[in-house]
């Protein structure tokens, strides 16, 4: 008898949790989808297209760190296709989806296997976003003489990946989940 109440509180705990965690990722990709339209408000572009400073990936660094690979990835995406739907276009969410993997995969990876701070995790996040988004855009327009793009838009990517670093440590170190 004891047992079987024990499994039940068990159940009840855990479906708590996973009721819980699904809330707090709603919660998270609404703040990212607002950062993301905020920025979207604020004309960054130093007369070079594609430049941002990329605030809804905050909520990407301290979900990944806080809650793991998995909620970080429903997280993402969740943003990515929303907010490609209330202000974008399909284009919009091709572009940012390919970014927003293989940034989540690549920081990923950096913080499995502590290669880096947060701050060189988001670093690396920040260019390896802007690599995915210049992927599709060669895959697209076939013609791979887009890459040389890489260069600027990793220099922007680098100082966006500090700022975003810095802020997010900040964070983490001052948050409870």
């Amino acid at each position: 008898m004891a047992k079987k109440i024990s499994e039940k509180n068990k159940n009840k705990i855990n479906s708590r949790s996973a009721s819980s965690l699904t809330a707090l990722c709603g919660v998270l990709i609404a703040l990212a989808m607002v950062l993301s339209y905020l920025e979207s408000l604020v004309p960054i572009s130093f007369a070079i297209p594609g430049i941002k400073l990329g605030l809804a990936n905050i909520v990407t660094i301290i979900a990944l760190i806080k809650l793991g690979f998995k909620p970080a990835l429903i997280i993402s995406v969740g943003r990515v296709l929303l907010s490609g739907l209330l202000f974008g276009n399909p284009a919009t969410i091709m572009y940012s989806m390919a970014g927003a993997l293989l940034s989540l995969l690549v920081m990923f990876v950096i913080r499995k296997f502590k290669l880096l701070a947060i701050t060189g995790t988001s670093v690396c996040g920040a260019v390896s976003h802007n690599a995915g988004q210049l992927i599709v855009a060669a895959i697209v327009i076939e013609n791979t003489k887009i890459f040389y793009y890489l260069a600027v838009l990793s220099v922007s990517g680098i100082i966006a990946g500090i700022l975003i670093g810095i802020l997010a440590g900040i964070i983490i170190k001052n948050i409870r989940f």
